[in-house]
């Protein structure tokens, strides 16, 4: 079944107008005010306020299970480097990630479905603020999105370059690796340059403790578990003659594995408190626990992969493809509620850009893709009988 030329002209409008008024986590008024009167127009219900700008749009059409679909609407700290006609106009922020076409996406199957209703259940077009580092989906939880509003199964799709467009890809397991960060304080003793032995060289310790923390992965864990470390600041000293009392050391830790990341957890603890002592030094660490394993559960995964079998083309789905190290905050609704998370290609004729990158571009090659397929899943699990 085609979908209506007016409902494509409108989703094409509404990722354009999004991706020139870009809107930070937490800040998404315009956007969100948007997303809500689109919704109401359709003739759903909408609810406001859940994590401060998140919107939920409801559509009940008989009775059966209750699903959810979610699309993200945050945008970045990023200068767009691109020059489309739909530029971002607001300095120093842009959706590099796709949120604008994903928002589009979800707005016109919510109008599309509101319209069909070749379905018996429960709707809920979720659309969350913050995915972006500050926890959106964790917030929605926190405040009771599953208890306001029951599901049976919630779902969620990132447009994905590196995969060609008229692809999906889906894991019945881990598809995005979880997410924490840490800063780790060094405390010496500081002194002249030209006399360390009068000191306690804590730059000394930042560099051993660097090191070290990379064998981890790569001497601590099997070859078969997932996991990276990766130091991405450092922060000491103030003149070029003294060695510096304190240095401070941030970074991120990555794993597919939720007991490899407790393990690596408590390996790192073990190497800032062990390692800086016989150089007089001692470490501690802050712990910033970020975004769980997304992992999919097994039956909605299975559920995407045989709507994407049906639409797409066998030869088109990935499964059991390579997760990504990268993370994805609808983890913490993966968590809560059984569900699934899935990638649909984003390279046209022109490979795109990559995600979180400057010249990136949302392609809008996959609206009708991912209207489609939204509609198509909801047709499947939520069948009339």
């Amino acid at each position: 079944m085609s979908l209506p030329a007016v409902l494509l002209e409108n989703a094409l409008h509404w990722r354009r107008q999004l991706h020139q008024h870009p809107e930070l986590g937490y800040q998404e008024q315009q956007t969100s005010e948007l997303v809500a009167n689109v919704l109401a127009d359709a003739g759903l219900q909408v609810f406001r306020g859940l994590a401060g700008t998140g919107v939920i749009g409801t559509l009940e059409n008989g009775p059966g299970p209750i699903i959810g679909l979610r699309a993200d609407m945050d945008a970045l700290p990023i200068t767009e480097k691109g020059d489309p006609q739909w530029k971002s106009q607001q300095a120093g922020v842009m959706h590099a990630c796709g949120h604008d076409g994903h928002t589009a996406i979800l707005l016109a199957a919510a109008c599309h479905l509101a319209t069909t209703r070749n379905f018996s259940g429960t709707l809920h077009f979720i659309f969350q603020p913050a995915e972006e580092n500050l926890g959106g989906a964790r917030k929605m939880v926190e405040e009771g999105l599953l208890q306001r509003f029951p599901m049976d199964a919630v779902y969620a799709m990132h447009n994905w370059p590196g995969m060609p467009v008229g692809t999906l890809a889906v894991n019945p397991d881990a598809m995005m690796a979880s997410l924490d960060s840490f800063e780790i304080t060094l405390h010496g003793k500081s002194c002249h340059a030209a006399m360390p032995e009068s000191g306690a060289d804590p730059m000394v310790v930042a560099a051993e403790l660097i090191l070290a923390l990379q064998t981890i992965p790569s001497r601590r864990l099997s070859p078969l578990a997932s996991a990276v470390v990766s130091v991405t600041q450092i922060h000491g000293g103030e003149a070029i003659n003294v060695i510096p009392e304190q240095i401070v050391l941030r970074g991120t830790v990555r794993c597919l594995q939720t007991d490899v990341r407790n393990r690596v957890r408590g390996l790192i603890e073990d190497f800032v408190t062990t390692l800086p002592r016989p150089f007089g030094v001692s470490g501690e660490i802050h712990w910033y626990p970020g975004y769980p394993v997304t992992a999919n559960h097994a039956e909605q995964a299975e559920q995407v992969r045989a709507v994407a079998v049906d639409m797409l083309g066998e030869a088109q789905v990935s499964w059991q493809v390579n997760p990504s190290m990268a993370s994805e905050d609808f983890a913490c609704m993966l968590e809560a509620c059984p569900g699934a998370y899935f990638w649909l290609g984003a390279d046209g004729a022109t490979p795109s850009a990559p995600l979180h990158n400057a010249h990136y571009d949302f392609n809008d090659e996959l609206l009708p893709i991912g209207i489609t397929f939204w509609q198509q899943l909801v047709e499947r699990v939520l069948a009339k009988t």
